[in-house]
């Protein structure tokens, strides 16, 4: 696969608008004057999620009327451990689960949302307790439990095969605390869904729908930890003027993937699935995760994006 345009979404499922910090930052590389070795980086950092989802829609939207064609990646689970599709929806498919969610959700202009509640009613359509947990300790949901010991019999495992192989990864059913990403898919997956929706034919799931291949708009999951080493070391370059780390991540992946797609590295990590319809229909994957060439290939990207992945501090904070 090529790609004009790389962008990646650090997401983030905060319940007022946000900046900084553990805030949604989109990282973008675009290939210029067709040099796709030295793409140009830049970063925005939205402070509400209706914003970036307008902000996307407009990207997309651009690529197809200049006949670009764009990746994007989003730093949350598209699937969710097998059986909980069927379960919820009656398909073994993820995108069932989106269009379940996107039904669902409410997600105002201010990041103010529902998500707990929709949480419970999930877990209320499985068997015992759970399998999401967590909520405020203010917001009595009889089915969705405070601590995640406190869940039994819902039947579904705790990981994703492609979380079992990524370090510090943490479980899809976990909605707040430390590292937690469950409130992150919640919220992000039903914005996924009306932008695949908004622009019907053009936009294809990796690796749920097997059109991702030819479409011009593919999204795909991304782990920017995978690159964690390498965000660290620039991170602390410069102490008097350290940068926010989600700003970096989303740069050194966007141009890392760039460049992997412009000498041809990028369709051996797209192809990098296993072969195992559980994965390729509910579970999905996270794009250079797992052993082999395919992860070492985007490190080496990475480290030749180097020192321009840092952000300009007073453009792009």
């Amino acid at each position: 696969m090529t790609a004009d345009l790389v962008a990646i979404l650090d997401w983030s499922a905060a319940s007022t608008p946000r900046r900084g910090r553990d805030s949604i930052w989109l990282g973008m590389a675009r290939v210029t004057d067709g040099n796709p070795a030295n793409p140009r980086l830049t970063s925005c950092n939205p402070p509400t999620r209706s914003e970036a989802e307008a902000a996307l829609h407009q990207l997309i939207a651009d690529c197809l009327a200049d006949g670009k064609r764009l990746l994007i990646g989003a730093d949350f689970g598209f699937g969710y451990p097998a059986g909980f599709a069927r379960t919820l929806t009656g398909q073994a498919a993820a995108l069932a689960v989106w269009e379940w969610l996107a039904a669902r959700i409410e997600d105002d202009a201010r990041n103010r949302n529902n998500r707990f509640a929709v949480a419970a009613a999930a877990n209320r359509a499985l068997p015992g307790l759970g399998p999401f947990w967590f909520r405020p300790a203010a917001q009595g949901f009889a089915d969705l439990p405070l601590k995640g010991r406190a869940r039994h019999g819902h039947g579904l495992a705790e990981f994703r095969a492609v979380e079992q192989l990524s370090p510090g990864a943490q479980s899809m059913w976990k909605l707040g605390g430390a590292g937690s990403v469950g409130s992150q898919a919640l919220t992000g997956l039903p914005v996924l869904w009306r932008l695949r929706t908004a622009f019907p034919g053009r936009v294809a799931v990796w690796p749920f729908e097997p059109a991702w291949r030819d479409a011009p708009v593919v999204l795909a999951e991304v782990f920017p930890s995978l690159l964690a080493d390498q965000v660290a070391a620039l991170c602390t370059r410069d102490d008097s003027a350290r940068p926010v780390k989600d700003a970096v991540q989303v740069r050194l992946l966007a141009g890392a993937l760039a460049r992997l797609a412009g000498s041809g590295g990028l369709e051996p990590l797209l192809e990098a699935v296993p072969d195992d319809p559980l994965i390729r229909a509910e579970e999905g994957w996270i794009l250079g995760a797992g052993p082999g060439g395919a992860m070492a290939a985007l490190g080496q990207a990475a480290q030749a994006v180097g020192t321009e992945a840092l952000p300009p501090p007073e453009k792009d904070a």
